[in-house]
């Protein structure tokens, strides 16, 4: 019984080790400043900003063609009369050569607010941009958190299974010895199995973690430094 307990303590101990030191060591593996380095990437890096880019460059675009739109008003055309006649379907009695200018009244009137709406859709374009900016932000930090996380919670893991491996090496020991019964030294080879599967799959959630963060960066997390 007194054995029993020990490896009961000794369980707990390696349980709860690994994540002492992970919470001792997390917040020392943060860098705002990589963190920068991180977000800055994603800007410059990610489609979809790119692409909001080009809407704002088209927005801006179509307000400074607004801007020349007021010509589209006004029209000129010439009449051209050799002998002086007087012509019934445009009257004349000149001369020669003669300019007419015409000007759409409605075109003239609808032009401010033309304008007007396409001024309008440059901040749009311009807002919709910053905002998406800081919803990249969030989404990058949020990726870089999960990504220390999961690398600490490897550590933990990595720990607890070399907790595990010297415990079972110790009662084997103690087993061979006869100070040990089969079934505290069979629980700890099945903790040691245990801990080794909780391992790989800290390791897959690190690979997650990091295929997230560099869907966002648009490029490998090695190559930002």
């Amino acid at each position: 019984m007194n054995n029993k307990i020990k490896f009961l303590c000794l369980i707990f101990f390696v349980l709860t080790a690994g994540k002492i030191k992970a919470q001792e060591t997390i917040f020392k593996d943060l860098s705002y400043v990589y963190l920068e380095k991180l977000i800055d990437a994603a800007k410059q890096n990610y489609p979809h900003v790119k692409a909001m880019d080009h809407q704002v460059n088209i927005a801006k675009s179509t307000f400074h063609q607004s801007n020349f739109g007021w010509l589209d008003a006004f029209s000129a055309s010439y009449i051209y009369n050799p002998q002086g006649y007087l012509n019934l379907t445009t009257p004349t009695l000149q001369r020669g050569y003669q300019l007419v200018a015409t000007v759409n009244l409605g075109m003239l009137f609808e032009r401010p607010y033309t304008i007007h709406n396409a001024r309008e859709a440059v901040v749009v374009a311009e807002q919709q941009k910053a905002e998406y900016l800081l919803t990249l932000e969030a989404q990058v930090k949020r990726a870089y958190f999960a990504y220390i996380e999961a690398q600490a919670e490897l550590r933990s893991r990595v720990n607890a299974v070399t907790d595990a491996t010297n415990a079972v090496k110790n009662l084997k020991h103690n087993f061979e010895k006869g100070e040990t019964s089969f079934q505290v030294y069979n629980e700890a080879v099945t903790n040691l199995n245990n801990q080794n599967s909780y391992r790989l799959q800290a390791e897959l959630a690190v690979f997650t973690a990091k295929t997230n963060i560099e869907e966002l960066l648009g490029d490998k997390l090695e190559s930002i430094k």
